[in-house]
């Protein structure tokens, strides 16, 4: 199938697309700060740059977008066009989420993800909900921790 934008206007598209302090990250650090936790962004020390660090409790968030990482949920589909490009380069992005997590354990941290579909779309769960999950988390041991949209 052939793009239906020019060249100029698919730049300008994707040039508009965020990586850091989107829709669903600001939700999330809001509705952390209000529950009294103090976090860094984006350390760029830290492989990655994970979105949310809890220096006080070892721990990184991360904030993935369902499209960009290839979540297996409703609002990830590969592209109509140029679809080897788009799944070689999805499959890259998992790759190095993989790596990415793996290298933040080995380096004493914990981790989780909360994907794009917990908080946007049809099966979003309640933000308190998705809240008390990563407090949860945070206050518990478990090393690594993920939330998804709610199940059918």
């Amino acid at each position: 199938m052939v793009d239906v934008l020019t060249k100029d206007q698919r730049r300008l598209n994707m040039s508009r697309i965020r990586n850091a302090n989107t829709a669903p990250e600001l939700l999330l650090r809001r509705g952390l700060h209000k529950r009294g936790f103090r976090f860094r962004l984006h350390r760029k020390d830290l492989p990655r740059c994970p979105d949310l660090t809890l220096p006080k409790y070892k721990s990184a968030i991360f904030v993935n977008g369902c499209f960009w990482h290839g979540h297996n949920c409703p609002m990830f589909r590969v592209p109509a066009t140029r679809q080897e490009f788009w799944t070689a380069k999805i499959q890259k992005n998992r790759d190095r989420d993989a790596f990415v997590l793996s290298s933040l354990g080995e380096m004493g941290w914990r981790t989780f993800v909360l994907w794009e579909c917990a908080v946007k779309g049809r099966g979003r769960r309640p933000l308190d909900a998705v809240l008390d999950k990563i407090t949860t988390w945070l206050e518990g041991k478990r090393a690594r921790g993920t939330l998804a949209r709610r199940p059918r």
